[in-house]
């Protein structure tokens, strides 16, 4: 293998080349300060990557190719033994980093250059893609981001969440912990254009757009992660934000947080680092757009390899907080959903360039239309929920402004009291899913919608046959991890005692077989929302009129559900603690038992089954 560069008589933005680029598979873009300066593009990833040298020599600057792509935060869970997450929305895969043989380099100095890792089996491949590359002309196209705004259970969670980590500083579980409010909302369009614009407004230090079939990273970073050559490593953390330089330099929360942080970087470098040899750097102030933040070198001289010295550093402290475990620990307790490749890495590793990762923060993920942008900040001892929200905001906003989306506002937003509740724990989504079905003398009612709740009509003959197996009467079927289970369905269950628990972000839309909650719970978001029971969704009657929180992804949207709002003509609206116990009638529905009266029990519907019902599909899945 060699590195051969070919300079290129192409005069073009690195915007203009990534959109050359469309038409391939898994497109990228690193622009800004990766490498030295200038712009990395590629696409046409390998299926099966090369047997790579440890290194390969090349001029300065140089690329040639490697492995390109990102690490999501939730791998720390594979370094560190942390509690099960909050909800995932829109899951993407853990992590995404694919092999390209080649790439097109800007260099400082603004020359193009087509560089590869050329093995004598690629040679004709490679010198007809450079031929192909440079007929292409960049196109257009047209996009939009619109509603963007937080997720529930949005500026009330966050003024929550921020409030109870600093209640957790104060009794001495942890120094500092850095939580984020999601925005979400939708792109129209491919997010490829909308990279390609909006870093041409920003200049983002290291920006980049990594496309990855049906997902996509837009990541307008200003801030590295990890750089390697040789045997020289070094991080730039930053913490310590404001829009006004004088305001930054003079706040001593700032400089607290960045203190914390860089002394946590030093310790993460130095797991793998030769003695004496880490150093920290007087910390500097660089501007962004709309923004100063507070920035310092940490480096070190290592002789590990690059998996031992990313897997020391990751997730990076700066978006973790210290002590780093501790503080990933409350992240998963008080955030309300999963981060994805946010606060993860993003980034190369080249046997030319060596290794390079930014921090995955100012990025928006995109997942099949839907988009979302985290955003937060470090809350220590003496931080205030009400400047925490600005400063998150106050991030988002170069960004949403660069994509032509508005910034919400949180004086706008309602300020719901959240009581004192015992927080219990999440469920682990790794021991898989539970669904729960009611038999009627053989038969089970609504099969299809269980089965479409699960995404799979694999058991359906399965389930069937445990069903027809179990004769006549009334049983319960479970498909517990893809294994059938059978059991009586008993006597109804008496009305639960409904006793408020608190969940950040609910148990999401789907039924995990590990479901740590009591049966008697009623569950509460951090906004106060009534959500849902432990094992049946919650409604409640006001002047005869029926209403059921709304199926937001906090919370499972029953089958029964379903039926009941279908019989009732029950509205989906938010349901506080207040307006739960001034409630004339409340009730319960699960597969089981149908619908169980928790008071007022002549406003509860009847509602039964028969062998034959719910042949035709139901719009809701769940219970």
């Amino acid at each position: 293998m060699e590195l051969t560069r070919h300079r290129l008589a192409l005069e073009a933005t690195p915007q203009d080349v990534l959109r050359m680029l469309r038409p391939d598979d898994r497109p990228f873009l690193l622009v800004g300060a990766w490498a030295g300066g200038g712009a990395i593009a590629g696409s046409a990833p390998l299926d099966a990557p090369l047997d790579l040298p440890d290194a390969l020599d090349g001029p300065d600057g140089a690329v040639g190719g490697g492995w390109f792509g990102w690490l999501g935060y939730g791998l720390g869970a594979s370094v560190e033994r942390l509690p099960p997450p909050p909800p995932r929305p829109h899951p993407l895969p853990l992590h995404d980093a694919r092999f390209y043989d080649h790439v097109l380099r800007l260099d400082p100095a603004g020359v193009w250059w087509f560089e590869a890792l050329e093995t004598p089996g690629r040679a004709a491949a490679l010198t007809r893609r450079r031929a192909e590359l440079v007929q292409r002309t960049a196109q257009r196209q047209a996009w939009r981001l619109r509603g963007m705004r937080p997720r529930a259970p949005g500026f009330d969670g966050h003024r929550w969440a921020v409030a109870d980590a600093v209640r957790r500083i104060a009794e001495g579980e942890l120094f500092q912990a850095n939580l984020t409010l999601r925005l979400e909302g939708e792109l129209e369009g491919e997010p490829l254009d909308a990279f390609a614009d909006a870093s041409e407004r920003l200049a983002p230090a290291h920006g980049a757009y990594v496309g990855g079939g049906d997902h996509a990273l837009c990541s307008f970073s200003p801030e590295l992660f990890l750089r390697r050559q040789g045997d020289r490593a070094h991080s730039d953390p930053i913490k310590g934000t404001a829009r006004d330089e004088a305001e930054l330099v003079a706040s001593a929360k700032d400089a607290a947080e960045h203190v914390m942080i860089v002394d946590l970087v030093r310790n993460d470098l130095g797991r793998v680092a030769r003695y004496g040899t880490v150093a920290a750097h007087p910390p500097r102030v660089d501007r962004h757009p709309g923004l100063f933040h507070m920035v310092s070198r940490v480096e070190a001289r290592t002789d590990a390899s690059d998996a031992d010295l990313v897997r020391a550093a990751f997730p990076p402290g700066s978006v973790t907080g210290a002590p780093k475990v501790q503080a990933m620990k409350t992240i998963a307790a008080l955030e309300a959903t999963g981060r994805e490749a946010y606060t993860g890495a993003i980034g190369y590793l080249s046997p030319v360039a060596g290794l390079e990762l930014s921090v995955a923060i100012r990025t928006l993920e995109v997942s099949e239309g839907r988009a979302w942008l985290g955003v937060g900040g470090g809350i220590v001892a003496d931080s205030d929920g009400e400047a925490e929200l600005r400063e998150a905001l106050d991030k988002a906003r170069p960004v949403l402004d660069a994509l032509g989306a508005r910034t919400p506002t949180a004086d706008v937003w309602r300020r719901r009291r959240v009581p004192p509740l015992l927080a219990v724990a999440r469920p682990d989504p790794s021991l898989g899913l539970l669904e729960t079905m009611l038999a009627v003398d053989g038969e089970v009612p609504w099969l299809d919608d269980h089965l479409a709740r699960l995404g799979d009509d694999a058991a359906r003959a399965e389930i069937l046959a445990a069903a027809e197996s179990a004769g006549p009467g009334r049983h319960r079927v479970r498909l517990v991890a893809g294994r059938v289970e059978v059991a009586p369905a008993g006597p109804p269950r008496p009305a639960p005692c409904l006793e408020p628990v608190l969940v950040p972000g609910g148990l999401g839309d789907r039924k995990w077989v590990d479901r740590r909650v009591p049966s008697g719970a009623l569950i509460v978001d951090a906004d106060g929302a009534v959500l849902e029971g432990a094992w049946a969704n919650v409604f409640i009657v006001e002047s005869g009129r029926h209403v059921t929180p709304p199926a937001d992804g906090r919370l499972l949207p029953g089958i029964t559900r379903a039926h009941v709002i279908a019989q009732t003509g029950a509205v989906e609206e938010e349901i506080d603690l207040d307006r739960f116990e001034l409630a004339e009638a409340v009730y319960l529905t699960s597969a089981i038992a149908l619908v169980t009266p928790v008071r007022g029990a002549a406003f509860a519907p009847s509602l039964t089954v028969a062998p034959s019902a719910g042949r035709e599909p139901s719009p809701a899945h769940g219970r």
